[in-house]
């Protein structure tokens, strides 16, 4: 395990979660008739605190991406759920609420669930997969099920939205994980001729565009308890799918490992749902207009 890998992430899980907090602090004051569209992002463009939020949002995908390029994802992807911990200490200070029982519960159960799975799997690297159906199967489950959950996202609204999408959002992300640790190796092997020669890349990029929308949407539709949780839990589930799928991670599968594989990773969803429901993250709360602005629609 380098040690330089595990900053990486930390450092990018960090920027991530604050980041989260600013963007949630302005999705969710943004026009309603803007829900699941790209002019969500255009008039999130002018408030400075999303601005910011953004900023940090990008610096932890750069730095989660330098991160990839030198460690598996297998491992990486556990490290970067612990942006849930860097949220909740910001927004512990933004509403003064003490942790309690329930906040240190799912910061021992996060980190914990972290230590445990990364010790038991040992990732390490391989072969990756060259099967393109064992590759393509794998993506297109993972982008179904996101517009999936977009479309029924769509009908509930403020129900049972910002779950749906921060889940969403979470299976393009970790497929965007995944293609980026792609890319780099490109880039690593060929410069920017290769890496620009392949749909990657590109793939890349649009995964980070629809992402966002879902995220920002998600935002905008509910509390922050009620959206990044779920975005932090898939995330790290779906790019390790990824790794192991096709881009050739290996981890211990004996059974031992396994298990404590299994725990871990049971660990870190309750974890983050206990801190993602805590009271000192964010409540929100959707205009005034919400409800009968939906209603109308």
């Amino acid at each position: 395990m380098s040690v330089l890998v595990v900053v990486l992430a930390v450092t990018a899980a960090f920027c991530l979660g604050t980041g989260f907090v600013f963007q949630q602090n302005a999705a969710r004051h943004a026009p309603l008739n803007d829900f699941l569209s790209p002019r969500i992002l255009l008039d999130l463009m002018r408030k400075p605190r999303w601005l910011a939020g953004l900023g940090l949002m990008v610096v932890g995908m750069v730095l989660s991406a330098l991160a990839l390029g030198d460690g598996e994802i297998s491992l990486v992807e556990p490290l970067l759920a612990t942006n849930l911990l860097f949220a909740m200490a910001l927004s512990r200070w933004q509403t003064g609420q003490p942790l309690g029982r329930q906040g240190w519960g799912g910061l021992a159960l996060l980190t914990g669930g972290v230590t445990a799975f990364i010790l038991a799997g040992q990732a390490r690297g391989g072969d990756a997969i060259t099967d393109p159906l064992r590759r393509w199967l794998i993506i297109g489950i993972m982008l179904g099920l996101a517009l999936l959950l977009a479309a029924f996202a769509g009908r509930s609204r403020l129900t049972a939205a910002p779950a749906l999408l921060a889940t969403g959002a979470g299976l393009l992300y970790g497929v965007q994980d995944a293609l980026t640790r792609v890319s780099g190796e490109y880039f690593g092997s060929g410069g920017w001729a290769a890496l620009l020669t392949t749909w990657e890349p590109y793939v890349v990029l649009a995964l980070g565009i629809c992402g966002l929308i879902l995220v920002q949407s998600a935002f905008e539709a509910g509390p922050l308890r009620n959206s990044l949780p779920a975005l932090s839990a898939t995330q790290p589930l779906a790019g390790i799918v990824c790794g192991v799928g096709f881009l050739g991670d290996r981890l211990r599968m004996d059974t031992g490992a396994l298990a404590w594989q299994a725990v871990g990773l049971a660990a870190i969803v309750l974890g983050i749902v206990l801190l993602g429901r805590h009271p000192a993250m964010p409540s929100g709360s959707s205009p005034p207009h919400a409800a009968e602005d939906l209603r109308a629609g």
